[in-house]
């Protein structure tokens, strides 16, 4: 069961990792399971609704993107893909690895490795500087690459971020851009969820929420920051070893 300070808690834990490359999903899973939150048609909800509080932050921030028409145009033709993606994939998510522990460590151990082996391998820095020279090709392929966090462990962050630059389009420019490709796509998330489980919920659930909400957009917009000041000085290794640690500190506090 969800009480207003775990929900303070998963609110925090989503807002900072929501755009780090080290899946937000992954992490409310195994904080969840830690605060032994067992899992229900109102706490696979809630993780969904609070992630609409990070992408309330890239509103705030960014909310003038959204009236650039160059912009909005590529947002709209990435998240076609993702989102036929969801459609076809979203009842064997739910069903099968929503909550399953064992893949999200094992696709939390592997997307570690593959940032290490990314930053190691990849030298390009991408000739796209900017959101609006991505091309349309760009932009479907990075739609496809996000489609890949269906899958609870991915990172939804690390997926566009890695796919767009392996189609050439800068560090900076594709962090912002998968910014903004969140909005359409975590809102459809939300949203469907919502609808399909609203009327199961009770006024004190409303509330919880509510507080989940409005504790993820506050740590959201510290993340966000964070994130962009990182990636004009850093690579993404140092994330790669952090998901590998986590999922050796978790194992070892299973074992023990």
């Amino acid at each position: 069961m969800i009480t207003y300070i775990s929900a303070v808690i998963l609110g925090v834990v989503e807002g900072f990792t929501e755009f780090l490359p080290i899946s937000s999903t992954a992490h409310l899973i195994l904080v969840s399971n830690f605060l032994r939150i067992s899992q229900s048609n109102f706490v696979t909800t809630f993780e969904i609704a609070i992630q609409s509080g990070a992408i309330c932050a890239v509103i705030a921030l960014f909310w003038r993107r959204f009236f650039e028409w160059e912009s909005l145009k590529r947002i709209i033709v990435a998240f076609v893909p993702t989102g036929a993606m969801g459609l076809i994939l979203y009842q064997v998510v739910t069903t099968y690895l929503v909550g399953n522990i064992a893949v999200v460590l094992w696709l939390l151990a592997i997307g570690g490795v593959l940032l290490i082996l990314f930053e190691y391998l990849f030298s390009q820095k991408g000739s796209t500087h900017t959101i609006n020279t991505i091309t349309y090709r760009q932009a479907v392929g990075i739609g496809f690459f996000q489609s890949l966090a269906l899958f609870p462990g991915v990172s939804r962050s690390a997926a566009t971020i890695i796919g767009g630059m392996l189609m050439g389009v800068g560090r900076t420019a594709i962090t912002e851009f998968s910014f903004l490709l969140a909005v359409p796509t975590m809102f459809a998330a939300t949203g469907l969820l919502f609808l399909k489980n609203y009327h199961e919920f009770s006024s004190s659930q409303f509330g919880i929420l509510a507080v989940g909400f409005v504790v993820s957009f506050i740590t959201a917009i510290i993340g966000i920051r964070f994130l962009l000041n990182y990636v004009k000085r850093h690579s993404f290794t140092a994330f790669g070893v952090y998901r590998i640690i986590l999922v050796v500190v978790f194992l070892l506090i299973l074992v023990w």
